[in-house]
């Protein structure tokens, strides 16, 4: 069956260049160009140029600069010294215009501007490719370096110039990390890292909520200063990453706990015990262990951030959660044969593929009150403290995580209901008011 056609949002990028490209081209027809005298190079320039954020189109441009330089200098060179030879006409005069694409190419490279070698190479061709119809070399070499600087000029423009916006900074963004990364072991994409970090900067309200413990984001996070405690744990803990201490943790009943450890051990399965003591991860592991528990417990114990204790004794209070690892179709097993009994028993039970495992599960049991709404109702009346009129917001994909794409996709949500365009902003709050 056909994938069902989905279309992706129109992106800033896309709508700047457009906005660019279009400007480029009315220059030219306000100085009177038309037709096949239209300059190409200055919008194609303004493609290449328009990046994501200013600083990167800037570094772009100058490369674009530099390499035009280069190639126009190059192709000058090339129209001057040329026609002194006029018997070189054909295959020859093709092969001296490759010698130039080389030249062009190979000169960038010896200045330490690598980047700008393919752009040298692109302008020397436009400079000569219509050779021995030039009349005028040195116009011709000019022009080309012209429509580069304007196409360079109008990209960093528009790139630079924002609509005016409203910072909501009465709104508590809850944001899921599962929907930022594919799993736990995964590393946040440096894009959104660095658009997290300026959203903070900027004074927005982030909650970012991750299904498991602090451990897994801590390294990542700790250049970022969040605004906003997180909930971890699926909901079962909230944790200020500015003081490294848990606010609070809604901890498994001592009596629901020894239910589930017995049932387990009279299944003969193997269990790790996640507890919370002193600020701290300690994480205990009861029965012998699997090989898929060697494999997850192998990786996980390199982490600075949570200690693995070979032992059982550790206070019932403490326990946040318990978790089996198993191969997928063992941990349905466990699940089915348990989950008439949970709820009566205090608990309740979420089932996630395991990360560097492939075919495994991870089947977790919480306490039944704890839960990612009840943290965020917490987090909430914290944050109120301070700021008595914060709203609650919720930013979530529609989907579970495939790509970058959709970490673009919510942190460009995240951002425009940040900063939504002024204008937007005051037909909403009408319609509000209405």
């Amino acid at each position: 069956m056909p994938k069902k056609l989905s279309f992706p949002f129109i992106g800033q990028r896309i709508v700047k260049t457009t906005i660019a490209v279009f400007l480029c081209l009315v220059f030219y027809y306000l100085r009177g160009y038309r037709g096949a005298a239209m300059s190409a190079e200055a919008p194609i320039t303004a493609i290449i140029c328009m990046q994501p954020y200013v600083q990167d189109t800037k570094e772009y441009a100058l490369n674009r600069v530099a390499g035009t330089l280069v190639g126009a200098f190059w192709g000058f060179l090339f129209l001057l010294i040329v026609p002194l030879f006029p018997s070189v006409s054909g295959i020859p005069l093709y092969a001296l215009m490759g010698l130039g694409t080389l030249i062009s190419l190979y000169t960038p490279v010896v200045l330490r501007k690598p980047d700008t070698s393919s752009l040298a190479a692109i302008v020397f061709v436009c400079v000569v490719i219509i050779y021995p119809d030039i009349a005028h070399p040195l116009d011709q070499a000019f022009h080309r370096v012209l429509d580069v600087l304007v196409g360079t000029g109008i990209a960093i423009g528009v790139n630079i110039f924002r609509l005016p916006r409203a910072k909501r900074r009465d709104q508590l963004f809850f944001v899921r990390t599962k929907d930022l990364i594919p799993n736990q072991l995964s590393q946040l994409p440096s894009f959104a890292l660095f658009r997290l970090s300026f959203l903070n900067s900027d004074g927005a309200n982030i909650c970012l909520i991750s299904e498991h413990a602090p451990a897994f984001f801590i390294s990542q996070i700790s250049q970022m200063r969040l605004n906003v405690p997180m909930i971890v744990m699926d909901g079962a803990g909230i944790y200020d990453t500015d003081e490294n201490v848990y606010l609070s943790t809604a901890g498994v009943a001592p009596a629901s706990s020894r239910w589930l450890m017995n049932q387990l051990s009279d299944m003969g399965i193997s269990y790790f015990i996640y507890t919370v003591h002193k600020n701290r991860n300690f994480i205990y592991h009861h029965g012998t262990m699997s090989q898929e528990e060697q494999i997850v417990y192998q990786r996980m114990k390199r982490s600075p951030y949570r200690q693995y204790l070979d032992e059982d004794t550790f206070d019932p209070m403490d326990i946040v959660y318990i978790k089996v690892v198993a191969r997928e179709e063992r941990a349905e097993r466990v699940l089915r044969s348990l989950r008439d009994s949970l709820e009566r028993n205090g608990l309740r039970a979420a089932l996630r593929p395991q990360a560097g495992l492939p075919g495994g599960s991870s089947l977790y049991f919480y306490a039944a009150g704890a839960s990612v709404e009840k943290a965020e109702e917490k987090i909430l009346e914290i944050m109120r403290q301070k700021k008595p009129s914060l709203q609650a917001r919720e930013i979530f994909s529609a989907k579970n995580y495939r790509s970058e794409h959709d970490a673009v996709h919510v942190l460009h949500t995240l951002s425009n209901a940040y900063e939504p365009l002024r204008l937007i902003h005051w037909l909403r709050q009408r319609r509000h008011a209405k």
